[in-house]
């Protein structure tokens, strides 16, 4: 008598939790009947796309000088032609440097913002849970960053360290980490009277382990919120550092440059202000439009926006 065979193992998928397909559910439902929201993030799609695919869209090197790019008297070239948005005073391709302008404000933007993202959310945990001397000695050394002026105080530090894109950002995150620990350290200690806290610390459960996994689920969408409005605002200390010749060395692209060029060349050649600057416009107005919207979509208290 044979014995009829094993039938094949059925393999499962895991399903979305329900939690995550609701939220994405509701926050495309949100993101389709807030109009400016949707444009912020399409831009922030296509600036995206548009960083990461440099190399491919780029139609010249940004940092060549064409001999084609300037004028028998020396002027930049008009749009038009082999250069869409014309040259630039030394001759280089405006659009291709755009391209790659936008690739070096969002990785200062982001790595910046992610740097004082994290020194933030850790110094205003700590501060708030423990308080003390300890909430003490924080919130003074974060007092006595924020009384400077922001971009004196980083044009200081990086006329000591040096133009750089590693300077630029960490002189950002050097500044920028105490406006999100401020907001944490009040979260905090809101945070650790609630009874949740209580019961745990009664358990005997560590304090590095309620920090972690009870009081930081808590934080995320304020973090969330306010990380995205900061690489808004790193963006733009990277750009006038950049302005003022003190941030990205050149030849390297960046919008903070290129406006200076402008700016020098308003009345023969507009399109060299005209270009860095609306696109420095649309990036920050994107974020913060982004940010405004993700603020109101993790607010459990906020109705939803009609």
């Amino acid at each position: 008598m044979t014995t009829p065979p094993e039938p094949p193992a059925v393999q499962h998928t895991e399903p979305v939790p329900p939690g995550v397909r609701d939220g994405l559910r509701r926050a495309g439902r949100s993101l389709l009947r807030d109009v400016p929201a949707l444009i912020s993030v399409a831009v922030l799609v296509l600036l995206l796309l548009a960083a990461l695919l440099a190399p491919l869209l780029a139609p010249h090197d940004p940092m060549r000088t064409y001999a084609e790019g300037l004028s028998a008297r020396g002027a930049p070239v008009p749009p038009g032609g082999d250069f869409p948005l014309g040259t630039d005073p030394n001759g280089r391709d405006v659009l291709s440097r755009l391209l790659y302008g936008a690739r070096v404000s969002l990785t200062i933007g982001v790595v910046a913002n992610g740097l004082a993202t994290l020194v933030g959310v850790t110094a205003g945990v700590v501060a708030g849970y423990f308080g003390g001397l300890v909430d003490t000695v924080i919130s003074r050394i974060t007092d006595m960053v924020m009384s400077f002026p922001i971009l004196l105080f980083c044009v200081a530090l990086i006329s000591v360290t040096g133009p750089s894109q590693r300077n630029v950002v960490l002189v950002i995150a050097l500044v920028y980490w105490t406006y999100l620990a401020r907001v944490i350290r009040g979260m905090v200690l809101s945070l650790r009277e609630r009874e949740f806290v209580t019961a745990t610390r009664t358990l005997g459960v560590g304090d590095v382990r309620i920090m972690v996994r009870h009081i930081l689920p808590h934080l995320i969408p304020a973090i969330i919120v306010y990380a995205t409005l900061g690489v808004a605002s790193s963006i733009l200390i990277e750009s006038s550092l950049s302005f003022i010749g003190v941030g990205v060395p050149v030849p390297e692209a960046s919008w903070g440059q290129m406006i200076d060029d402008g700016r020098r060349y308003y009345e023969v050649a507009p399109w060299l202000l005209f270009a860095p600057g609306l696109c420095l416009i649309a990036t920050v107005l994107a974020f913060n439009l982004a940010g405004d919207w993700l603020r109101d979509l993790l607010d459990p208290t906020a109705p939803e926006r009609r």
